[in-house]
């Protein structure tokens, strides 16, 4: 296969199959996707595109941007798994061409192809890429906006004149990234830029990226939303730059602590399986990560380094938020890869720090072929049975594949080992959404508890979730669920409603026991046994009309003494 080929089937072919044609192999998942699927729903249901709605109340934790190209997926897709998650694969793809494009530019084309393989079949950025979360748009929009201000402080150093566009580009990229998910994506793009730009002691420079005009590029595109949301939600801006931001750095308000080595554990498993490949790749090829000129190579490291730091030091850690990491990471995987094509492991030569290296390689294919079975070691999955037989024999013996093409491989093969390992991969994480849909449907999505609200729910009843919030049962069912004694989130927006609503919409326990009571509530769907029993003691004759051994659906309504339910 030609380099041309090769390079197609890397930044197109590829990419459509695992961000575009299996997108709806797996349900979405509870809590952020089907948050992210019922915010667009609504903004087109109501016509209100300036202030987001989360079940029917003011939710405005994240800007808008995301959900406005999810609406208008709705619009020209109807809604679903696919056009829930279509932009948010866009921007996975946006990423893949960008670390092409930064391989290109900094080495070579071969090595920006090798870059954007690396970044398209890591595991982490394969993950995000998938969801219908904000962290993968965020990690387009400042990686662009990254790349943007290294281009243009490039160009005004060279003076070639032709950094103008760059300059825009950066302050057009950080307002996108700003209307994803907040200040992080004003602070990564010019907080690297200084960094960068004062270990090259070119401190001079740092006055460059401040621009008028680029103001006004970021406040045409960002200023309409800020203004007209602070007009239509008076302490916006306390709620928004306070608590979503500040507070959410500096202190646990959110519980999402973890101990400050979290990140690197995440690297570890993020970069699944290319890392594995690091210490023979450079044991091969010793020189590749320093033959990147010395401004370059700071900027990669200024990049990775400050967002890294920047989440490590946070108090409010979540395995997504190091994405951005990823795009001069897979630049910097890519090259030293691609420096060692072809140079098989020589393990079975007396050289014992080459065979060291190949550990990695059999320990992680080890792992990964066994992962499928690892399900079977655990109730909760056993009761759901195993997916078909087939992937218990095609998923480890991908990972086989892979480990002879590794240790073996030469240079005869289309495209080296590398491409074939690249494929095999590609094949392995394609093949592998299939079980783990089986596996994580039942427990992680409410479609199967939608299914079974469908089908036992009568006409015009309120379904309640007791002490539970599944935001799928809205979004599958098509119709809105009350929430009982669990606001979280949506305590902000809740404290907007009057007396009336709010009881009837997010009742506290005493006033959802009132209704039940009264014959008000009949139906609930909960988590767990321990919640059934807790049903009981407000109702100790309810039935349980459906479970899946986590998810419970029960009818409250007493029963009559003839043993029917009146239904």
């Amino acid at each position: 296969m030609s380099r041309k080929a090769r390079r197609a089937v890397v930044l197109f072919v590829v990419p459509l199959v695992l961000y575009g044609v299996l997108l709806g192999v797996l349900p979405l998942m509870e809590p952020d996707e089907t948050r992210y699927a019922l915010i667009p729903r609504e903004m087109n249901q109501t016509g209100d595109y300036v202030t987001p709605h989360l079940k029917g109340v003011v939710y405005l934790e994240k800007p808008p941007l995301a959900y406005w190209a999810t609406a208008l997926s709705y619009r020209l897709l109807g809604e679903g798994e696919f056009s829930s998650r279509l932009f948010g694969a866009l921007c996975a793809w946006g990423c893949i061409l960008l670390a092409y494009a930064m391989g290109r530019h900094l080495y070579d084309e071969e090595t920006g192809t090798f870059a954007a393989a690396v970044f398209s079949t890591s595991l982490l950025p394969f993950v995000l890429g998938r969801l219908n979360i904000l962290d993968m748009p965020l990690t387009f929009f400042v990686s662009a906006a990254l790349w943007s201000a290294y281009r243009y402080l490039e160009e005004r150093r060279e003076g070639t004149g032709r950094g103008r566009a760059y300059l825009w580009g950066l302050y057009l990229f950080s307002a996108a990234a700003f209307l994803t998910k907040g200040l992080v994506g004003v602070v990564f793009p010019f907080a690297v830029g200084v960094l960068w730009l004062l270990w090259e002691k070119r401190w001079r420079e740092v006055p460059r990226l401040v621009s008028p005009a680029g103001i006004l590029v970021f406040l045409v595109a960002a200023g309409p939303w800020l203004y007209l949301v602070q007009a239509a939600n008076p302490d916006f801006f306390h709620f928004f730059f306070v608590r979503e931001h500040f507070l959410r750095f500096t202190t646990t308000i959110h519980e999402r602590t973890e101990p400050f080595y979290y990140y690197f554990l995440i690297l570890l498993v993020g970069t699944v399986p290319w890392g594995a490949y690091l210490p023979r790749a450079l044991l091969a090829a010793p020189g590749a990560a320093r033959d990147l000129p010395a401004s370059a190579r700071r900027y990669l490291l200024s990049w990775g380094g400050f967002v890294f730091l920047f989440f490590s030091l946070s108090s409010s850690k979540l395995a997504s938020y190091i994405a951005p990491v990823f795009p001069p990471l897979a630049v910097y995987l890519g090259h030293v890869l691609r420096a060692a094509q072809g140079a098989p492991y020589p393990i079975f030569r007396r050289q014992r720090w080459a065979a060291a290296a190949a550990i990695p390689v059999f320990l992680q294919a080890a792992a990964l072929a066994a992962a499928v079975f690892v399900p079977l070691l655990f109730d909760k999955y056993r009761r759901i049975g195993p997916p078909a037989g087939a992937f218990f024999v095609l998923l480890p013996l991908l990972q086989v594949l892979i480990v002879v093409v590794s240790v073996r491989g030469s240079r005869r093969l289309a495209g080296g080992p590398f491409f074939t390992v690249y494929l095999s991969t590609a094949l392995f994480f394609a093949l592998a959404l299939f079980p783990a849909a089986h596996w994580l449907g039942p427990g992680k999505s409410a479609l199967p508890t939608a299914a079974a609200v469908k089908r036992l729910l009568p006409p015009g009843e309120t379904l309640y979730q007791y002490r539970l919030t599944m935001y799928g049962l809205d979004f599958y069912g098509g119709y809105p669920t009350a929430i009982v004694d669990d606001q979280g989130e949506l305590a902000y927006g809740i404290r907007f409603l009057s007396p009336a609503d709010r009881e009837a919409r997010f009742p506290g326990r005493e006033a959802f026991a009132r209704a039940v009571g009264e014959g008000r509530a009949r139906f609930a769907v909960t988590e767990g046994k321990d919640k059934v029993e807790e049903l009981r003691r407000i109702r100790p004759d309810l039935r349980v009309l459906w479970d899946n051994g986590k998810f419970y659906m029960v009818d409250l309504r007493p029963a009559v003494k003839d043993g029917h339910d009146g239904s």
